[in-house]
């Protein structure tokens, strides 16, 4: 599954043909984001995934293959190593990244938990950067994964940091899915919960997004108030208790937070 509300991965939300809107070159992109979680694939699956015609999709794959982004055996096509380098060109400009990870490797440590850092991109929140030393969640949440916003304590300290009319239209722009049976996916709901997250400066957010697994999360922000991140210590309800996880966790988040922002160069 694509990530949701991706523009870049839905040709059918992309701007009309002009001057300003490269069309090739974003046939390129959805090519790539074709290979999700698979290693390989072969040019009509593309073709389905991409809603491309197979001639052109034949075209873009031999076009990646030129410039080092893929590799083809026999009928198969898998992605190289060189597409890390598209997402690492933004992740290694970020003086976040550097300052956060021996600050979230420590805590991770000292917590045995899962702890990460992500920024908002539209509807959904990307990792930037991530520690663990132990984890029984999502596996498969490395650093560039993408999850929705309106459903995890990340997402919502960072919907926070958006003004009122932001916020709201993020979340009209939102697939409000109903991930678990306790999902919230009411509008006004989410509005009210998010601004309690703005006044109190942190989220809790438990089973709304997998069952067993909860969140507590606070913003970092720049020099300027800025909410430029969130910081994140998750772990499974069998593990700690919602209290315990706010008791326990929240004060440490909030002085790993501190120590990121004193050393952030902006």
């Amino acid at each position: 599954m694509l990530g949701i509300d991706d523009v870049w991965t839905d040709a059918s939300k992309w701007p009309d043909g002009s001057d300003t809107f490269v069309e090739a070159f974003a046939k390129g992109l959805l090519v790539i984001a074709a290979f999700h979680h698979e290693r390989s694939l072969g040019l009509s699956e593309i073709a389905k995934r991409t809603k491309l015609s197979r001639a052109g999709v034949r075209r873009l794959t031999h076009t990646l293959i030129a410039l080092g982004f893929i590799r083809q055996s026999g009928d198969a096509f898998a992605l190289t190593p060189r597409v890390l380098q598209l997402g690492f060109s933004y992740l290694s400009s970020l003086s976040l990244r550097e300052v956060a990870q021996p600050v979230i490797e420590t805590l991770s440590r000292e917590t045995d938990e899962v702890v990460a850092i992500s920024v908002l991109d539209g509807a959904n929140v990307i990792y930037v950067t991530r520690a663990e030393v132990t984890s029984v969640l999502r596996r498969g949440l490395t650093i560039g994964s993408r999850i929705p916003a309106f459903c995890t304590s990340m997402g919502r300290v960072l919907l926070a940091g958006l003004s009122p009319e932001e916020c709201a239209a993020n979340l009209n722009d939102s697939e409000l899915r109903a991930w678990t049976r306790v999902t919230t996916t009411d509008p006004q709901k989410l509005s009210d919960e998010i601004e309690l997250v703005r006044k109190q400066g942190w989220s809790f957010v438990g089973e709304e997004l997998e069952i067993g697994a909860c969140g507590v999360a606070v913003p970092i922000r720049d020099p300027n108030g800025n909410t430029i991140a969130a910081i994140n210590l998750s772990t499974n309800l069998a593990r700690h208790s919602a209290q315990a996880m706010v008791e326990n966790f929240l004060p440490r988040l909030q002085k790993a937070r501190e120590q990121i922002e004193q050393h952030l160069v902006m």
